[in-house]
């Protein structure tokens, strides 16, 4: 392989990449996200400086479904955000992410630094009720219901569009050759081209087990604010680099 040919490939392995070159389209991405108050010290030490967590205490345990995504295809994915602000700026920090799929997770971590791993979230529609699942190794460790389609936010849909377009920061880490950082920052994207399709919310409940794999529970429920469902199309474009820790 010559120079210009490795330079052009989007991702490893040469012989067969795991991802295409971005940005990448989602259509019908389906949201799950079930909002609760949560322990400020936990919260606190989960949140990477100089992110500040916000004073709710308020966090968000999302299952999404992605049914149609370029270059990644089909998959679920389940995880934990915690709303935080940078620099006066309102943002959501995305604290840990599971889903079921090879190329997003090798390009959510090698682009972006999404904290992802692999497990078995699941979301669907049991009679009245939206369901998610999430389960690590075999074992159960959240599990979220939601009235399905409660209460229909269409009137107002600025909030759905408001919520998707707020900026997202991730914790890249990649180790270098040696073991030491090679990279360490906050990266920081916003999603753009935002189509709702559809927004509802509605009483929620939400259960999570203690494992030391995968540590959802480490952010304490201490109380149900509610759920929130919606549907949107969206492009997840390359991120910006806003911290970086090794230049102090």
């Amino acid at each position: 392989m010559k120079r210009e040919e490795i330079l052009k490939l989007p991702s490893m392995p040469a012989a067969s990449p795991s991802f295409p070159m971005g940005p990448y389209r989602f259509v019908n991405r389906e949201y799950m996200i079930i909002i609760y108050e949560s322990d400020a010290e936990a919260i606190r030490a989960a949140v990477p400086e100089p992110l500040v967590p916000d004073p709710s205490n308020q966090v968000f345990y999302e299952w999404i479904k992605m049914p149609d995504s370029s270059g990644f295809g089909d998959y679920t994915e389940s995880g934990v955000v915690i709303p935080c602000t940078f620099k006066g700026e309102a943002c959501n920090f995305v604290a840990q992410m599971y889903l079921d799929c090879d190329p997003p997770i090798a390009a959510g971590r090698e682009i972006w630094g999404f904290p992802k791993k692999y497990a078995q979230p699941k979301m669907e529609v049991a009679h009245d009720t939206l369901t998610g699942t999430l389960h690590y190794s075999g074992q159960m460790v959240a599990m979220g219901t939601m009235g399905y389609k409660f209460e229909s936010l269409a009137r107002d849909p600025k909030k759905t569009m408001a919520s998707l377009q707020k900026m997202q920061v991730n914790l890249k880490l990649i180790p270098d050759v040696d073991g030491k950082p090679a990279i360490a920052q906050l990266v920081a994207y916003n999603l753009v081209d935002i189509t709702v399709k559809g927004s509802w919310v509605g009483p929620a409940r939400l259960h999570l087990i203690p494992h030391v794999n995968a540590p959802v529970a480490d952010l304490p429920i201490r109380k149900i604010v509610g759920g929130r469902h919606f549907v949107a199309d969206l492009t997840l474009p390359f991120g910006r680099v806003v911290h970086d820790y090794l230049k102090g």
